[in-house]
């Protein structure tokens, strides 16, 4: 293990191309091609476990080279492990570092670096690591059992870095206390909750109760290596500051505030959310996934089932894997954090129905992968700038005027992919003028209702894509590659012709298009 010494400039171009990178690198990626014969607007999308190989040696050198992470971290020597067995007024620890094991009641503190394998019931006391500041801590939870009257099950006070190991096989718990000993502002606040570097791995499974308010904490950085994990907390699921990366395992969070964020929005090169493997399903009561600079999806599968905001960072980038969300607001968000205004709209349709809303410092882009949205306020929400050049993106947007199934305030260009936004006709924005792939813009006299099968069909009678609305639908914009600019193409229902458009156009009684 080593301290994070590389900044990464995660909101620059550089970032970007990492993240592009990473795509192309984790074993978990999924990076379906674009189909436009057929697209079912469906509102979930089927998850996978996580795969049992190792990382991909590219990956982990990105890894190891942008957090505090490398694959040796899960590499020790078993002979040299300290046994801790836990046990209400009772716990004894055996092996080479038992005695930086100090019992207090119930109260289990390390204090020096090691690897410490943990099993046994604690169910009414802490496990504190007090060790120096450059000592590396490997916790081994191998069918142990956490659970704390008074505060965090786990505190973390002090270390260079921490691992926490679930063994093969084991199954694990914590639970923290609904109300807190110490209540001051650093004071611990989640049920597994770390001042240094934390990173959590291994085969086995964890059940995390954060009952008085999140769920894990890290206020430094926080990897996810593996591990089959499960959250459940009255505010923050998952929280890392400086960054949050998942690359493999299965996370489960059900969350009353946020579901799995990163919160440092002071330094330009932390705050950053990675996603390159694994599965990440989350239910939030407020923000899916979240990050303070950028998130990012190469790989992996993440799903929000529940939300009010599904992901929202001030840049989003979707280079692979599968993203699904469900939110009760906006869709994808970028906005927060930074805030410079670079222009504004024109006001009119296209790249951005603005309106003479700023364009700030803000970016949505999509260059791979499959997503797919079903939002009852805006379904893709860039503040600033947004970008589709591969990948299948669709939208199952709002059916009120006052939201769009797509809303950008600066441009929306489209050079690749596939995109398919449906949704309300007041806030119908479409791909602006710069876009080299042309597309479609449909409004209908009258709302279709949901669990139509529209059909685009060319003037040749070839039917091009088949779209299954999810919601009432008064709008529907659809780019591919198989879209011929100037060509004739219109949409039918159970045989019936509903309107006609010429790609690059807008229908009826819409401000000329700028695709």
């Amino acid at each position: 293990m080593k301290k994070f010494t590389r900044p990464q400039l995660i909101t620059s171009v550089a970032a970007l191309a990492l993240a592009t990178a990473l795509a192309g690198c984790s074993t978990q990626t999924s990076s379906p091609a674009s189909d436009s014969s057929s697209m079912a607007a469906a509102s979930t999308a089927a998850t996978s476990g996580p795969t049992t190989e190792a990382i991909d040696a590219d990956l982990a050198a990105s890894i190891a080279a942008t957090t505090h992470f490398d694959q040796d971290d899960l590499s020790w020597d078993a002979a040299k492990e300290t046994a801790v067995a836990l046990a209400d007024n009772a716990t004894t620890a055996s092996g080479t570092n038992a005695g930086s094991v100090t019992v207090s009641g119930n109260t289990v503190t390390i204090t020096a670096g090691g690897t410490y394998r943990l099993s046994g019931d604690l169910d009414n006391g802490t496990v504190v690591v007090a060790a120096g500041e450059e000592d590396v801590v490997r916790i081994v939870l191998d069918n142990a059992s956490i659970s704390s009257p008074t505060g965090a099950a786990v505190d973390i006070q002090s270390a260079n870095e921490v691992l926490i190991y679930l063994a093969d096989g084991s199954t694990n718990d914590v639970s923290d206390a609904s109300s807190y000993a110490d209540t001051a502002t650093d004071a611990a606040n989640a049920a597994i909750y770390s001042l240094a570097d934390l990173t959590i791995a291994g085969p086995g499974t964890l059940s995390v109760n954060g009952n008085y308010q999140d769920g894990i904490v890290s206020k430094d950085g926080l990897v996810l290596a593996s591990a089959t994990v499960s959250v459940d907390a009255v505010d923050d699921g998952i929280k890392g500051k400086d960054y949050t990366a998942l690359l493999d395992g299965i996370y489960t969070v059900a969350a009353g505030g946020d579901g799995v964020k990163s919160t440092n929005d002071t330094d330009a090169d932390r705050g950053w959310l990675l996603v390159a493997g694994g599965t990440l399903d989350v239910a939030a009561g407020d923000d899916g996934i979240k990050a303070a600079t950028t998130l990012t999806v190469s790989g992996g599968t993440a799903t929000v089932s529940e939300s009010e905001e599904g992901l929202e960072a001030p840049h989003i980038v979707v280079s692979g894997g599968t993203v699904t969300v469900n939110s009760n607001d906006d869709g994808i968000n970028a906005a927060g954090g930074s805030n410079s205004t670079t222009g504004t709209t024109g006001g009119g349709m296209g790249g951005g129905m603005g309106g003479g809303d700023a364009v700030g410092d803000y970016s949505v882009d999509i260059s791979g992968g499959s997503v797919t949205i079903n939002a009852e306020g805006d379904g893709l929400d860039s503040n600033g700038n947004a970008s589709i050049s591969g990948g299948t993106v669709v939208v199952n947007g709002p059916t009120n005027d006052g939201n769009g199934a797509l809303d950008v305030n600066g441009e929306l260009v489209v050079t690749g992919g596939t995109v398919a936004a449906a949704g309300s006709a007041g806030m119908a924005v479409t791909p602006s003028a710069s876009s080299s792939q042309s597309g479609l813009q449909f409004t209908f006299t009258s709302a279709v209702p949901a669990g139509t099968a529209l059909q685009i069909v060319d003037s040749a009678g070839n039917v091009v894509s088949t779209f299954v609305t999810s919601k009432t639908t008064a709008s529907l914009v659809f780019s591919s590659a198989d879209i011929t600019a100037a060509g004739q193409y219109t949409v039918t229902a159970a045989g019936a012709e509903l309107v006609t458009v010429t790609a690059g156009e807008y229908t009826e009684g819409r401000m000329p298009g700028r695709m």
